[in-house]
């Protein structure tokens, strides 16, 4: 049999040739090939709320979902999503006009993208920042411009200056992410208030990824960029129920909007997946109703679980970075006699039965995040208690 192709011309899309093969596909096989304790990929190993998985049960019984939903997503669903931004942060969001139900944030990052970038443009980013950033970027024909978060004492800080520096007169696009995956960093009140300024000032558009508004700790507080003076029409707000509720598997993500831009995205994503996870967008309507309480408990329990590999780390001889949001905690793995992320992730399933990702793949910097390993705490307690007594074995002295 011949070639596929007689063309020397490589079959992959050009705009993807630099992307392959995830390292979380790669890292969670390890993970099943060696035994080892997943601590990779950011997905919880126990479900959400048993009112929840039920309310979804009952949907799928009732014939709610079962067919084509609404191409905007169940009206349940986006009221449930602008009650909630109301209440949590007094942002007002018609649920007809404002609010797109998507397949989980990933779609809605690569629908807001599509839609608003063209071949040229320039999109801004904080690095190290979620893998499928760059690829949506790429595809959408744009130019990703890196900026670095830099370690200062126990966190990932953003320079605003170099911010600044980055923008011209191609920049059409700040992409946000906060809280930021994967260093944990918070952006500050100060912080949003000149990204706020910076984004009128040259006119440009935003698009703000907070899939973990919901795991703030210790002092920090999330402050949606779309609440700052100038913004509200300007930004495009991402949201996720996967991570809120622990359940990833139902992928059901959403973006509010002023009209124009949520008809902008919703061009995109038609033609993307059209719709999804039927059944489940209203259960995820119930599931943004839950009292106050919930929520309280939710951060408090992985507030703990934080603490509890944070200590492990620390004891194994990790530089920790103790995270003031998200499920994933950074380490610096110099203190170990290690300089290099890759191959320390590669080795660590051998060495101590515990799979963890090098923070190099979310850089365009790769030499900048060589040294830095992310861990995600979003499992439970006992298994996290394991792995840390598993890298206190391997690496402490």
């Amino acid at each position: 049999m011949t070639g596929m192709t007689s063309s020397a011309r490589p079959l992959l899309n050009r705009r993807l040739a630099e992307f392959g093969t995830t390292i979380f596909a790669e890292m969670s096989a390890l993970a099943l090939r060696t035994g080892s304790i997943n601590l990779g990929q950011g997905f919880p190993d126990t479900d959400g709320p048993e009112e929840v998985r039920e309310a979804a049960v009952r949907a799928l019984r009732d014939g709610r979902g079962n067919q084509y939903p609404p191409g905007p997503g169940v009206p349940e669903l986006r009221t449930a999503v602008a009650a909630h931004q109301e209440r949590r942060y007094g942002l007002a969001h018609d649920p007809d006009t404002e609010v797109l139900v998507t397949a989980g944030a990933t779609e809605a990052i690569a629908a807001a993208l599509l839609a608003l970038v063209e071949p040229g443009d320039e999109v801004v980013a904080f690095e190290p920042y979620y893998d499928s950033y760059a690829a949506c970027i790429a595809m959408a024909g744009g130019t990703r411009v890196p900026v670095t978060l830099r370690p200062h004492e126990n966190s990932f800080r953003l320079d605003l200056d170099e911010l600044r520096a980055a923008v011209t007169d191609r920049t059409r696009l700040l992409l946000i992410n906060t809280p930021h995956n994967p260093t944990g960093t918070v952006l500050t009140r100060e912080e949003l208030t000149a990204i706020a300024e910076l984004a009128v000032e040259r006119d440009l558009l935003v698009v703000t990824d907070e899939v973990y508004e919901h795991l703030v700790f210790d002092s920090a507080e999330h402050l949606p960029l779309a609440t700052f003076p100038g913004m509200r029409e300007r930004t495009v707000t991402i949201g996720s129920a996967g991570k809120t509720f622990s359940f990833t598997g139902w992928k059901v993500g959403w973006v509010t909007a002023a009209p124009e831009l949520v008809t902008a995205v919703r061009s995109a994503k038609q033609y993307l997946t059209y719709v999804s996870s039927g059944p489940f967008q209203y259960a995820v309507a119930e599931a943004l109703a839950l009292p106050d309480s919930y929520f309280a408990a939710f951060r408090e329990d992985m507030l703990a679980k934080r603490d509890l590999l944070s200590a492990g780390l620390a004891t194994a001889g990790f530089k920790v970075f103790r995270p003031a949001g998200t499920y994933f905690v950074t380490t610096d793995i110099r203190p170990l006699g290690e300089s290099d992320g890759f191959a320390f992730c590669r080795a660590l399933p051998e060495r101590a039965g515990v799979v963890a990702i090098p923070n190099a793949v979310f850089y365009d910097h790769r030499e900048a995040g060589a040294p830095f390993v992310r861990f995600a705490f979003c499992k439970r307690t006992e298994v996290l208690a394991d792995a840390a007594e598993r890298l206190r074995k391997a690496f402490a002295r």
